[in-house]
This record gives C-alpha cells, sequence and structure tokens, in this order.
C-alpha cells in the first residue's frame, strides 16, 4: 500500500469529514478534483487506473499522478495542523505561561511573575511534563530573592528531584529505543540473540529506578519494554501481575494525563497478555475497556487500533468455543486494506486456523492462496514466527487436502529454510513435532496405535497448559485429534481446558 492510500486507511469517520471540510474551504477552483480523489481512495472499490478515467476521461497518468501529491500534501498539512491543536494544548499553555513570567521578570514585575510562574508549575506538575518543569524550577531559583515567601532549600530539593525524573525518562526512551531494536533483529530479521541477557543489562547499566511518580508515557515505555520480553521469551505468565498493578497504579492518574494513544496500547498489551495465559475472561474485559477509550476523543484512535482489537477479540471467541462469531468478526477485514499490515497478516492467518480447525479445508485454502510474496517479504512485514506458523499450517492443510506432491515439497522445504533457526533458537519441539507429523503423513494406519502414542509422549519434554504457549498448544491438538479420533477443534479446546 502506498503512503497516501495508508494516511486515508487510518483516518476515523470524524476526521474524513473534517478533512473534506478542510478541501472545501482551502479550495481556490470549484471544479476541483481533490475532493473526488479522496472520496474514491476512501471507497477502496476502484484500481488508480479506473479512478484516473472516471477524473479525466482518459489515462492521465501525469495529471493524476501530480494530483495525488497534492492530496498527499494536503493530508500532511490538514493532520500536522490537527496534531497542533488538540496534541500540544496543555504543553503550550505551560510555555505561554512560562515565557509570560520572564517577561514580567524582565519588567520587574515580580507578583504577577511569580503568580503566573506558579500556575506553570501546577499544570506541569499535573501533567508530568518533567523537562517543561526544569525551566520554571530554574527560573525560580534565579529569581528567588524576589519572593520572600519561597523557601530555597525546599525549591532546590523540587528541582533535584524533577531532575531525576527526566533523566529516568530519558533512560526508559534509550532502553525502549535498544530493546525495539534488538526484538526487531530477532522477529524480522531471524538473528539469533539472548534477548533476556541484553535487557538486564540494559537496566543493570542505566540503573532504573521505578516510583509511582513516573509520567504515563515513561509508564507506558516499561510496560511495552516487559511486554517485549514476554514476546520474545514467550513466557506471558510472569510479566502479568506486574502489567496490571502497573494499570492499576495508572488508575490514579488524571485523565488529562492518561494520553489515549498509550492507554489503549497499554490496554491492548494487558488483554493480549491474558489471552496468551489462556485467560479469555479476564482478556475480554480488558478489550471491552479498550473498545471503550477507541470511541472517545471523536474516535480519533479508532481506525489505527481497529484491527488489533477484533484480532483479539476474534482468537478470545474461538477459544471459548464460539467459533461462528469468531469468524464473522474477522471475514470483513479480509478484503480491507490497512496501515497496519502486520495485524492485517494476523488476521488473515487467524481465520485460516479458525477454518482449518473446523474441518473447512477448501475456505482454508482459499485464504492461504492470497499469500503470494516470498518468506523473505513476510518476514520483514511480519516476522520470522508469523512465517513458520504460516509454513507449518500449509504443510498440514496440504496434508488433509491429500495434495501429496505439495506435502513432500514443503516438507523438505520446511526443513531447508528452518531447521538450522529453530536448532539454534532453541525450539527443537518444533522440528520434533514436524518428525511425528512425517511419520503420519507416511503411516496413517499407524496414528492409532499405543507405539505411536507412546512414541509422542517421550518425544517431547512437557510443560503444564498453564505455561504452554496457546498457539503451540493448537498445532499438537491436531496430531492429536488424529491419535484419539475426534474433531481438530472439539481437540483443541479439551487441551486447552483440561491440558
Amino acid at each position: 500500500m502506498n503512503n497516501l492510500n495508508t494516511l486515508i486507511s487510518a483516518f476515523s469517520t470524524e476526521n474524513q469529514q473534517r478533512f473534506l471540510n478542510y478541501l472545501e474551504k482551502n479550495n481556490k477552483r470549484e471544479d476541483v478534483k481533490n475532493i473526488s480523489l479522496f472520496k474514491y481512495l476512501l471507497d477502496d472499490e476502484l484500481s488508480s487506473k479506473d479512478i484516473c478515467l472516471k477524473l479525466y476521461g482518459s489515462h492521465k497518468k501525469d495529471a493524476y499522478h501530480a494530483l495525488r501529491k497534492r492530496l498527499y500534501q494536503s493530508i500532511i498539512n490538514f493532520t500536522a495542523n490537527n496534531s497542533l491543536q488538540e496534541e500540544n494544548s496543555v504543553e503550550n499553555s505551560v510555555i505561554k505561561y512560562t515565557i509570560a513570567s520572564r517577561f514580567f521578570f524582565q519588567q520587574k514585575q515580580y507578583r504577577p511573575a511569580f503568580k503566573v510562574l506558579k500556575k506553570a508549575e501546577t499544570i506541569a506538575k499535573e501533567h508530568h511534563l518533567f523537562a517543561l518543569l526544569n525551566e520554571i524550577y530554574h527560573t525560580q531559583i534565579q529569581y528567588a530573592d524576589f519572593n520572600p515567601d519561597i523557601n530555597l532549600d525546599t525549591l532546590i530539593s523540587d528541582f533535584s528531584k524533577n531532575e531525576e525524573k527526566l533523566l529516568l525518562q530519558g533512560k526508559l526512551n534509550i532502553i525502549y529505543a535498544k530493546v525495539k531494536h534488538t526484538l526487531n533483529s530477532m522477529t524480522y530479521k531471524g538473528e539469533i540473540i539472548d534477548f533476556q541477557a541484553i535487557l538486564n543489562d540494559l537496566f543493570e547499566a542505566y540503573n532504573i529506578d521505578i516510583d509511582e511518580s513516573m509520567s504515563f508515557k515513561s509508564l507506558y515505555q516499561l510496560m511495552s519494554i516487559v511486554s517485549f520480553s514476554a514476546f520474545a521469551t514467550n513466557d506471558y505468565l510472569e510479566v502479568e501481575p506486574f502489567l496490571v498493578n502497573t494499570y492499576n497504579s495508572i488508575l490514579s492518574y488524571k485523565s488529562e494525563e492518561k494520553l489515549p494513544f498509550y492507554h489503549i496500547q497499554i490496554l491492548y498489551m494487558i488483554a493480549n497478555t491474558f489471552f496468551r495465559n489462556k485467560k479469555f475472561e479476564a482478556s475480554l474485559d480488558y478489550l471491552n475497556r479498550m473498545h471503550r477509550e477507541m470511541l472517545l476523543h471523536q474516535k480519533k484512535y479508532y481506525n489505527t487500533f481497529t484491527l488489533k482489537y477484533h484480532l483479539l477479540l476474534a482468537l478470545n471467541l474461538n477459544f471459548i468455543n464460539n467459533q461462528e462469531q469468531a469468524i464473522n468478526t474477522l471475514k470483513p477485514f479480509l478484503n480491507k486494506r490497512h496501515a497496519d499490515l502486520e495485524s492485517l497478516l494476523d488476521i488473515h492467518l487467524s481465520l485460516m486456523m479458525f477454518y482449518f480447525q473446523k474441518h473447512d479445508f477448501k475456505k482454508a485454502l482459499n485464504i492461504f492462496s492470497k499469500f503470494y510474496h516470498t518468506d523473505k517479504w513476510y518476514i520483514e512485514k511480519a516476522g520470522i514466527d508469523w512465517v513458520l506458523k504460516k509454513n507449518l499450517a500449509e504443510i498440514l492443510l496440504h496434508i488433509e487436502l491429500k495434495n501429496i506432491d505439495l506435502v513432500e515439497s514443503r516438507l523438505l522445504s520446511f526443513q531447508r529454510n528452518h531447521y538450522k533457526y529453530l536448532k539454534a533458537t532453541k525450539q527443537e519441539r518444533a522440528i520434533t513435532f514436524l518428525e511425528r507429523v512425517k511419520h503420519y503423513y507416511k503411516h496413517p494406519e499407524e496414528i492409532t496405535s499405543d507405539t505411536f502414542k507412546t512414541t509422542v509422549k517421550n518425544s517431547f519434554e512437557w510443560i503444564s497448559a498453564e505455561r504452554e504457549d496457546i498457539f503451540v498448544m493448537s498445532f499438537y491438538a491436531w496430531l492429536r485429534s488424529k491419535m484419539i479420533k475426534k474433531p481438530i477443534y472439539e481437540t483443541t479446546l479439551d487441551l486447552i481446558e483440561n491440558g
């Protein structure tokens, strides 16, 4: 998807109308095509060639390209103006009060200067604006001699404490960036990295000290770092209490401090953690909270998070025995374009899984046929784990469809392309699983025998169902369904519920 389509796909319904009003207000001619182009791209039903033909009556590529560039620039200007008006109003107020106080100080109007500066300090404290508070305290200390009510030692102490908070915010920002970079190298480049060791080294090197006075953004970054750790180590059970307890401390913050974008992200993090820990009701509870936040602020962030929300909702529904609703939740997104390509790919793969569990293999294959890019492309867009799941699912699907030649070639391809990575990352049980799949494929008559069941039992280092990854269990459920002669979906739910 190109940049223009990406930007338009993220517009909320309210922003769509506001942008159309913006275009009408700024257009200098009556016969303009930018409004028509925006509406065509919003509908997302016509190709670029068809839109060009509708706008110009012929294929005027240069004119169409120029029109797209103008519309793109209009969107940038509109978004920038909105952001300045909506996001920075608090910061702007603090800056204005601080500048006004300095002007009064220069004019030796000390009483109004301190009064205005105190107002700036109160607002900055409420919103954890540590950088601006630094400037306010600096100014108060500079002119402290002109206010007999000021306790200089107390003021210096406040200044020092604020500097520590500002430093902590900076440290967390650096750690967040480095951790994200490391995780990207693991997930999207397939590099072999000891993530936990790097994380521990970073926290030790920067000497992080957590307290309840951290800014909302800092807490979000800290929670993100912990979530990254859970993703990398596949241990969501360990991080669950920290995320919930940290969020409960956030609830005491004033609504203005809970920046909507970060608040929605945090709720999604917790909902996802509960899902990965197979605590579906708790996950749905936090998803409901997330959805309520998405509907606020004129639904400004609704489109941004709609894919993540509906994907996690569908996954929860699927694993609480409500598969039809799960399928209907994701079906509308199959032919949608969206800036969140990774979630869009997850939606396709999840819907394929739902159909596969339902034994509707033709529909599963129809979705899989849409994955026409190379594995390298998908690793860059969705990560190595996504590609492993996709390729494993394809092998099982072709076994069910009895596509013998394709099964053989996909098994060899998987072994050639992924065994080395799986061994290096200590994921040998995926190799073991595939070996058992191969045996079933070649000797299906042995799948229900006691010998095969004993072989499977002795093949893996089993961990408790509570700690086992839900997607790993879903793959194993397919093999188990063959061993006990029960439907895949029924076996999956039983395995997750009873271990």
